[in-house]
């Protein structure tokens, strides 16, 4: 299957290793881990500190060149200092990855009641990125249901913690026409642990992509879903952006998804990530189609900086718009 869907940048990860000596001695030997997000593996790099020296992430750049070519049973390739492939290895123990300690769901009460499929019976589609595929499926009755399913692959404690609390809260979800909830809890076949959970696709690609003009229902929309989060349900979304909005083709709805980041009351607040800021930096970016602003950390950034936009000889004031549209 040919993917085109992940960025290139969000492609690999760097994962640590380790230098036999002082790494600033360009003869000191040494390996690092990468994990590649397309392929799901990881692949250790071995060559000197003068090929991967600390801190610089060569070995993001060279694995990338050849990554394609290698055989899926390549555990490790060894690399000289010009850069070139000296020796590959399939040996099991050269692999690092470390095994995720996925619970079974027959022992939490708290999704006794969520539908379930076992993953051998999803069929991958695409890599829509990093822990995300675009899948398929047969329901009960034989028809056929195309999904997003969201999974966590390698073993990083914060990471497992922020997908179970967000399976919990797209659990939780009251039915609303702007917010994509669970579909359904994704058991591996052997012991049915818990190992994703999939969502409604929505087509069309997200409002980063969209190539579409930006409508004044929508920012409605959009603003009420994130009053009735933050008022009523007491949920943070914290990671607004345009990235993380679609519009539903059949209902022409706007959709709010990815609670990856989400808090509930106080627990989880992350210092400048409230949803209003995140509102106005999204419909700034929209309408301006300057995205410098993702470039710079949320607590580095605040309202006051796009606070009144120059738009010939009109003036927008975003936190008004805001409050305006949220009313109606």
């Amino acid at each position: 299957m040919t993917r085109t869907m992940i960025k290139p940048e969000e492609r690999f990860f760097s994962d640590g290793g380790g230098y036999f000596g002082p790494a600033e001695n360009p003869n000191t030997e040494c390996f690092l881990n990468v994990w590649d997000w397309d392929q799901l593996r990881m692949v250790k790099l071995k060559g000197t500190s003068k090929i991967f020296p600390p801190d610089e992430n060569h070995e993001i750049r060279i694995l990338a060149q050849f990554v394609d070519c290698l055989s899926p049973e390549v555990r490790a390739v060894s690399i000289n200092d010009d850069g070139l492939i000296t020796g590959v290895s399939t040996d099991p123990e050269e692999d690092e990855t470390i095994w995720v300690p996925y619970f079974r769901f027959a022992t939490i009460p708290s999704l006794a009641d969520c539908r379930t499929i076992q993953h051998s019976k999803l069929q991958e589609l695409d890599r829509f990125g990093p822990n995300v595929d675009l899948s398929s499926y047969e329901d009960e009755s034989g028809n056929p249901q195309t999904v997003a399913f969201k999974f966590n692959s390698w073993w990083k404690p914060v990471r497992m913690q922020m997908a179970w609390d967000e399976l919990h809260l797209l659990k939780s979800l009251p039915p609303h026409p702007n917010l994509l909830r669970l579909n359904r809890v994704v058991l591996e076949y052997v012991e049915s642990r818990v190992i994703g959970f999939t969502t409604k696709y929505i087509p069309g690609g997200t409002l980063e992509t969209r190539k579409a003009p930006f409508r004044f229902e929508w920012l409605q929309q959009l603003t009420q879903v994130v009053d009735y989060l933050n008022l009523d349900l007491g949920i943070m979304h914290q990671d607004l952006a345009p990235r993380n909005l679609l519009i539903d083709p059949d209902t022409h709805q706007l959709v709010l998804f990815d609670f990856n980041f989400a808090a509930r009351g106080k627990d989880g607040l992350r210092d400048g990530h409230d949803d209003v800021s995140g509102v106005v930096f999204t419909l700034y970016e929209l309408i301006t189609n300057d995205a410098h602003f993702t470039t710079i950390a949320p607590w580095d950034r605040n309202i006051d900086m796009v606070q009144s936009f120059q738009s010939g000889p009109v003036t927008v004031n975003w936190t008004l718009m805001y409050r305006y549209s949220a009313t109606f």
